[in-house]
């Protein structure tokens, strides 16, 4: 399904239109390409998940993270299955195809990233938007923490996962924070 203007197309977020370019005039644009670039997933590979393991002495039980470009869930999730096979992975993505989560894909309904391996998820949950926004002003109102949206996705999917144990060590990681979203409704809301 190709959007009437996909260059500026919400979902695309200008991704067809940068290959495109690219294509067309490959010695004048560069395009970094993070949705099938190796770098993406192995820098958390690298990094992220080491730092979750040495921050919980390698006691975590349960890796939760979004999909966007997917880098963070594959990478962290390649690193802490090779650490210990008993760890959970589960990734999140948004409910449906029209959603309010940016940064965060949904899978059914968008340009699949290569970097994206399905097969390391042990579950994979689904985040409706206005939960998110909900733990958005949580997180704010009674932790002083200003996280964003995807971010309050992110405690969305980690409290649905503890909420099925009875012990565990949950970690999850919060890719964004408050500062472009200040000016947005959900912050008036009192749901």
């Amino acid at each position: 399904m190709k959007h009437p203007d996909y260059r500026f197309c919400p979902a695309c977020g200008g991704t067809l239109e940068a290959r495109r370019l690219k294509a067309a005039e490959p010695d004048r644009y560069f395009y970094p390409d993070q949705y099938n670039n190796e770098g993406n997933w192995r820098a958390h590979y690298d990094t992220t998940g080491p730092e979750i393991i040495e921050q919980t002495s390698g006691r975590l039980t349960h890796f939760v993270a979004g999909l966007g470009t997917s880098g963070t869930f594959v990478g962290t999730a390649r690193r802490l299955r090779q650490f210990s096979p008993k760890i959970k992975l589960i990734s999140f993505q948004p409910s449906g195809p029209f959603h309010g989560l940016e940064g965060l894909k949904h899978m059914e309904s968008a340009i699949v990233p290569g970097i994206y391996d399905p097969s390391l998820a042990d579950q994979d949950l689904r985040v409706v938007s206005e939960r998110a926004y909900e733990m958005v002003r949580r997180l704010a109102r009674e932790e002083g923490l200003l996280a964003g949206i995807s971010s309050g996705a992110a405690l969305a999917a980690s409290l649905e996962v503890a909420k099925q144990l009875d012990r565990g060590i949950v970690v999850t990681v919060f890719p964004d924070g408050a500062e472009k979203y200040l000016t947005e409704k959900f912050w008036e809301a009192d749901a």
